[in-house]
């Protein structure tokens, strides 16, 4: 055995428990198991986002690379060396354990891209299953969605951005009898509640999310060379927990691409990548059915794949029980039983565990102070070892924020710095389409002319001027947002254009509000390989 449990091989040592320190009895987690998955549970303020540190440290030390989500925004202080506070000074002197403010390699992410490099998947990654979570569609919506997938694949139509998506559900709409034959009903009233699921989604800000350069995840496997540590990928989630279905959809999205594209592997001595799954109650919140069985799936044979998931969150009733099954290293902080519901959730924890007959497992769950949790992680065969109350060893990065300069500092630093962050728009959908219209245009002789307005409305009254060609022709709420950036269809009867037309210049209106904000990767990845079929 080595003199400082914290360097002991193979190990990620995460508490102590016992009187004295002679007594004390250390828990590890074993990395060759650290794949095998996790929970970190407890009330606010019980001490998960030291527990979560922890582990994320001893992982990044190992050499696994590690990703989670900043929801309070003081998970960026493992980019900074600890500050040696007082009371994790005096826990790890009671511990047994040498205490030296220690920083680690960080890469930070924000769906914005304002607090780190701009994350982004295409539509065609995404799928219309996890779209259809993200938009909140009923049944009907989702079978509609599907269609317009299979459609945009037959006919060669890249759906990258959300331009391209509003030009195909264009493209269904005016060939619906075509469609219907073969697919089924496409109602235009389902196609419009479609497209207005798309501009809500837009204003909370997936429009930023949705384009290219699609992240390629294994950015998210690194180690720095300088060192050899994993490096902790930091997502920005401050801003993102605004939209919690975005926020549940793309860490899912994440989930489902690694168990996608990453080759079987077996048990590994470490784990390739850890994923923490920060406020997990929003990953199963109103999760349909099928999307459950996708997760529980995802979960159970990722491991094979050399990828840990630790879900956190406060209570562990927000876990399905057959995930909650599949996570096998726990920690438990305090929870407090005012509530019925409060009362059942501590003894279906307490139940979870192994049983310690040295005391009442519910009753210690509502015992425990600030830094104290039950712990029980797997033994070398595998087996869950029994609960034991344990102070959790403290951080040796720092707990708490960083300043916008400490941040820069960061991103700049990054080995993915300027990789993602150059916006850049290739052919797809949408242009396709275009290039389709205008050719049936010249066949038939026709100019997109602009008509002279009539110099008087149906009721004698003067009309109003014709409005210039920058100007929006549609006086419906997409043509409103888009008058504020400029119209580029200049009919003067929206009602006479065709819902494909409608949604193109509602796609136009959308790239001119956020112009350059839809990105292009140098090399095609399997562009339909996300699509449920």
């Amino acid at each position: 055995m080595t003199d400082d449990p914290n360097t002991a091989p193979g190990k990620i040592l995460v508490a102590a428990s016992g009187g004295t320190a002679r007594d004390l009895v250390y828990r590890y987690l074993l990395l060759p198991l650290g794949n095998r998955h996790g929970l970190i549970s407890g009330a606010t303020g019980g001490g998960k986002t030291v527990s979560l540190q922890r582990l994320a440290e001893g992982f990044s030390k190992a050499g696994t690379a590690v990703f989670l989500a900043d929801v309070k925004g003081d998970l960026a202080g493992l980019s900074q060396p600890g500050d040696s506070r007082p009371a994790f000074v005096t826990r790890a002197k009671d511990l047994g354990l040498s205490y030296a403010p220690d920083k680690f390699p960080v890469v930070f992410w924000d769906i914005h891209g304002e607090q780190g490099h701009p994350v982004r998947a295409t539509v065609a990654e995404l799928g219309p299953l996890l779209l259809s979570r993200m938009l909140d569609l009923n049944d009907t919506q989702e079978g509609v969605l599907n269609i317009v997938f299979r459609v945009a694949d037959e006919q060669g139509l890249l759906l990258l951005d959300l331009k391209d998506l509003r030009a195909a559900l264009g493209f269904v709409a005016d060939n619906a009898s075509d469609v219907q034959t073969k697919f089924g009903n496409v109602a235009p009233a389902t196609i419009g509640a479609i497209q207005r699921q798309l501009l809500v989604l837009e204003n909370q800000g997936g429009d930023k999310f949705l384009g290219e350069p699609a992240l390629d995840l294994q950015d998210f496997i690194a180690k720095d060379e300088a060192t050899g540590r994993g490096y902790i990928n930091i997502l920005a989630a401050d801003k993102l927990m605004r939209a919690p279905r975005l926020y549940a959809t793309f860490l899912l999205w994440m989930l489902t691409e690694l168990f996608a594209h990453l080759p079987e592997v077996g048990d590994l001595d470490t784990p390739k990548l850890v994923f923490f799954f920060d406020e997990a109650h929003l990953l199963f919140t109103d999760a349909p059915k099928n999307l459950l069985t996708a997760i529980e799936q995802v979960v159970r044979l990722i491991r094979s794949k050399g990828v840990g998931v630790y879900f956190v969150t406060q209570n562990p009733l927000d876990v399905p029980d057959t995930v909650l099954g599949q996570l096998g290293n726990r920690i438990q902080h305090a929870l407090r039983a005012f509530t019925p519901r409060d009362q059942k959730a501590v003894r279906a924890a307490a139940e979870t565990f192994r049983q310690n007959k040295d005391f009442d497992t519910a009753e210690a769950i509502m015992q425990l102070g600030v830094g104290e949790a039950l712990v029980s992680m797997l033994d070398a065969k595998g087996t869950p070892e029994m609960v034991d109350r344990a102070l959790i060893a403290p951080p040796n990065a720092r707990v708490g924020t960083i300043t916008p300069e400490e941040r820069q500092a960061a991103i700049e630093n990054s080995p993915r710095y300027g990789e993602y962050d150059t916006p850049m728009d290739r052919e797809s959908a949408y242009e396709v389409l275009q290039k389709r219209a205008g050719a049936r245009m010249e066949s038939v002789g026709a100019k997109p002319v602009t008509p002279p307005p009539a110099t008087t409305t149906p009721g004698g009254a003067p009309a109003p001027e014709a409005a210039p060609k920058e100007a929006s022709a549609d006086g419906g709420i997409l043509g409103k947002i888009g008058g504020m950036v400029g119209g580029l269809f200049t009919r003067t009867n929206p009602k006479r254009m065709s819902a494909g037309e409608l949604a193109a210049r509602a796609a136009l209106q959308s790239a001119a509000r956020s112009i350059g904000t839809q990105i292009s990767r140098q090399v095609m990845r399997n562009i339909f390989g996300g699509m449920s079929r």
